[in-house]
């Protein structure tokens, strides 16, 4: 009987740590933040859904975000300013993250197979699923230096700037609406968020 590793291998996820270059208050790793990822996204395909009148596949939005970065089991995560420092880098490292997805998709049995890669790899029409998952990597990177500030963290300052202005020259009206009525509520305490 053959054995399949691939779930075996998504458990991993919780050994890759992030913000590798940077001092961290709070240690996260890509399943935590995978999981905060896919929250976001899906939050962000009901506000595409409600208030942008978009057909979106909530679901499939979700998974997405799930599986978003589980290719670094393979590739380790590389930090932002070192992965997008040029375009050959860029170039390459997708081609590392692409072979990593190609790799875990070969660990799943024939008949899972075309489950995983409509989520592992961006499929025809999915386009704006993809953009609404990056997104949320971004809100998830924000809300992180926004934890690391409160908890008096200022190694996170320009990321916090950076990160802000990336989110806002996506001109996406879901991001615009998620950081005015959910964002401001990171600043607040557990009694102040109870209080709302």
């Amino acid at each position: 009987m053959k054995e399949y590793p691939f779930f075996a291998m998504m458990a991993r996820m919780k050994y890759i740590e992030r913000w590798a270059l940077m001092r961290n208050s709070a240690t996260e790793n890509i399943s935590e933040h995978s999981m905060e990822v896919a929250m976001l996204a899906h939050g962000l395909g009901v506000i595409s859904r409600e208030k942008c009148g978009r057909e979106i596949d909530l679901d499939k939005l979700t998974l997405i975000g799930l599986y978003h970065d589980a290719n670094e089991i393979i590739t380790g995560d590389m930090p932002t300013p070192v992965k997008y420092h040029d375009r050959d880098i860029l170039d390459a490292y997708r081609k590392v993250e692409d072979m990593a997805n190609h790799k875990l998709l070969e660990q799943l049995p024939d008949y899972m197979k075309k489950y995983y890669e409509a989520v592992l790899f961006q499929q025809d029409g999915d386009e704006e699923l993809w953009k609404l998952v990056k997104a949320a990597d971004k809100l998830s990177a924000l809300i992180k230096c926004i934890e690391e500030e409160k908890a008096g963290n200022k190694e996170f300052r320009t990321a916090h700037e950076t990160i802000s202005e990336a989110l806002y020259s996506m001109n996406m009206e879901e991001v615009d609406i998620f950081m005015r009525d959910f964002l401001p509520c990171y600043d607040k305490t557990l009694d102040e968020l109870q209080k709302l």
